[in-house]
């Protein structure tokens, strides 16, 4: 039997970490949306950023779903690039995260959080060709 690589492990415990991050922010959220708000604000701005942190966190959830369908199916384990790449991108968001939490952060700063750790780890793949549009425009 080969020796065990720890990249698997670690990038096991590292989506799980990132995982229960988001859940506990699905349940500690009022504290950031009171952050987003003014000190007066009506119920109506309340629940408008509540649906936008939901929506966010629905998708980030959504996107959980596909990574650990993949990983846990064995297309992806064993590929060390894309487990440093993974790694990397769900250590560093566990860690944003507490602090989005914890010092309750504004919520347009989710969306940075986001986009950094999602799609930079796309980037770094090499294959955001097929997740954008083309969005070159010709010079006139």
């Amino acid at each position: 039997m080969g020796r065990i690589s720890g990249l698997v492990p670690s990038r096991f415990l590292t989506l799980l970490a990132h995982l229960v991050v988001v859940i506990t922010l699905f349940w500690s959220r009022d504290s950031n949306i009171l952050a987003c708000l003014p000190l007066k604000f009506t119920p109506e701005e309340y629940k408008k950023q509540d649906i936008q942190l939901v929506i966010a966190l629905s998708v980030t959830l959504g996107l959980f779903a596909v990574e650990l369908a993949g990983f846990l199916s064995g297309v992806s384990m064993f590929n060390s690039t894309q487990s440093l790449i993974s790694i990397g991108a769900h250590c560093s968001a566990s860690v944003a995260l507490s602090f989005f939490i914890f010092e309750r952060w504004e919520c347009t700063t989710y969306w940075y959080i986001f986009v950094f750790c999602r799609c930079g780890s796309i980037h770094c793949l090499g294959i955001e060709g097929r997740f954008k549009p083309n969005l070159v425009f010709p010079i006139q």
